[in-house]
């Protein structure tokens, strides 16, 4: 009896690894993420399994928690087939190689500190390197479009649709016969919220045996996105016709691309007073050149945008400062700036530099518009701190500081459950891609709104098909 074995996201966010084993003993991997906050500890442990006995390795989405283990898993042995989409490979390596470089940084650090002290045995080496990110990129590959039905040997196909959670992301469907017959296991990957700025909304698929359903925001319900567009346009026109600035803080990618939707519509529709705007993260400029490239993945507004200006995102006002120079210039400009910065959760890159020279004057703004974890710099200044500490100099508050939640890339538990109800065939569900807590309330949830019981993945344990 086929089985699957879940190696990551079990009862926790991060680290997504899941493993389907079929009957004639071919290793079917989903994901191979790279775990994250309180958890990252269990990226050094080993997976679980030999990477070896992977045959293939379906990947749905370039986001780190879903791809950043992957060069560890070509370092200890794994050869098989890559199957994904040719956006989600490309998307990926700017991830892998931004990580394998801040890995490299933070171990050279650490050396140097501990050669001082004449420890430096102690201290482990990277989890990868660069060159463990290029080999990664020398295995077989075989990419696929959405909604294109690839048939494997032995009854076994794979079908891959848009999961409108950032470019490339997908829903895998694997379809697989066992003693005559047909079976199919569905996995969601991450789920789009319904916003539609940047993405599309996620497509569905009309039957499973098994569904393994992410669960993020599984015990709650997003603010609504026009709620939240009123209120961030609100404050834009306000700080700039105040001559103050706007500093936000995002993530590389899709909140970096919604952001700036969001401004170039504000620029189409005349409603941005006349400023700079500056896309300030290497990391974000090069995730945006591949939403550019890859449009077609994108929502109809985006489309419209090409279609009309010749670009998705650009505008008059845009500035991309690449190179470090570019962004210390950004300093000289005292009035009427938007600076989009990474990193999003505010623990390092180029936004602390902004702090430092703007939060301390009260006619600016900050804008949070993303998850900030706990322990973070970015929870504190949402939790209302009135000074922080950055580069060893304190700083105090007194730009005015507004949290914005409507901008998820995530599914809230009304989308998820609606998502689920799509189903015309529908087995058993397995919740994954949660912390315990969330998942319970998701579990609950989905028992009195569809009147179906669902289980929570444990670590390692083992689920028959």
């Amino acid at each position: 009896m086929a089985k699957i074995q879940s190696y990551g996201a079990t009862e926790v966010v991060t680290g997504s690894c899941h493993v389907l084993q079929l009957k004639d003993g071919r290793h079917i991997m989903i994901d191979c993420g790279m775990f994250q906050g309180r958890a990252e500890e269990r990226n050094l442990e080993p997976f679980g399994f030999d990477p070896a006995d992977i045959d293939i390795l379906l990947i749905t989405h370039g986001h780190l928690d879903h791809v950043g283990r992957i060069p560890k898993l070509v370092k200890e042995g794994f050869k098989g087939e890559i199957i994904t989409l040719r956006s989600t490979m490309d998307l990926a390596e700017v991830v892998l190689l931004d990580s394998a470089k801040l890995m490299d940084i933070d171990y050279q650090t650490r050396y140097r500190k501990a050669q001082r002290r004449g420890m430096e045995q102690s201290i482990r080496p990277p989890l990868y390197t660069l060159d463990d990110v290029n080999a990664l990129y020398q295995l077989p590959m075989h990419f696929v479009h959405y909604e294109e039905k690839l048939e494997l040997k032995n009854g076994l196909s794979v079908m891959f649709k848009n999961a409108g959670h950032i470019l490339d992301s997908a829903i895998i469907q694997i379809t697989f016969e066992e003693n005559g017959v047909e079976k199919t296991v569905v996995f969601s990957g991450d789920l789009g919220n319904n916003n539609d700025i940047v993405m599309p909304l996620p497509q569905t698929f009309d039957e499973a045996d098994v569904l393994y359903i992410e669960s993020t925001y599984g015990d709650r319900n997003h603010r609504g996105i026009q709620e939240s567009l009123v209120e961030f346009k609100t404050i834009i026109t306000e700080t700039l016709k105040k001559d103050g600035n706007v500093v936000i803080p995002s993530f590389a990618i899709d909140r970096a691309q919604e952001i700036l939707c969001t401004l170039k519509q504000m620029y189409d529709d005349g409603e941005l007073p006349e400023c700079h705007i500056y896309l300030d993260s290497p990391m974000a400029i090069r995730a945006t050149e591949l939403y550019n490239t890859y449009h077609d993945e994108l929502s109809q507004h985006c489309q419209d945008n090409l279609l009309r200006d010749g670009s998705v995102f650009g505008f008059p006002y845009l500035h991309y400062t690449l190179e470090a120079e570019e962004s210390m210039k950004i300093n000289e400009k005292k009035s009427r700036c938007i600076i989009i910065a990474g990193s999003g959760m505010c623990n390092g890159g180029r936004v602390l530099h902004h702090f430092k020279h703007r939060l301390w004057d009260e006619k600016n703004a900050l804008i949070i518009v993303g998850y900030q974890a706990e322990g973070t710099l970015g929870r504190l200044l949402v939790d209302g701190a009135k000074e922080i500490k950055v580069y060893g100099e304190e700083v105090c508050i007194k730009a005015h500081v507004h949290t914005i939640n409507g901008f998820s890339a995530h599914a809230d538990q009304k989308e998820l459950i609606h998502w689920i109800r799509t189903f015309k065939r529908l087995g058993k569900i397995f919740i994954v891609h949660g912390e315990r807590q969330k998942q319970e309330i998701f579990q609950k949830a989905i028992e009195e709104q569809l009147g179906k019981k669902s289980h929570i993945v444990k670590a390692g344990e083992e689920i028959g098909v």
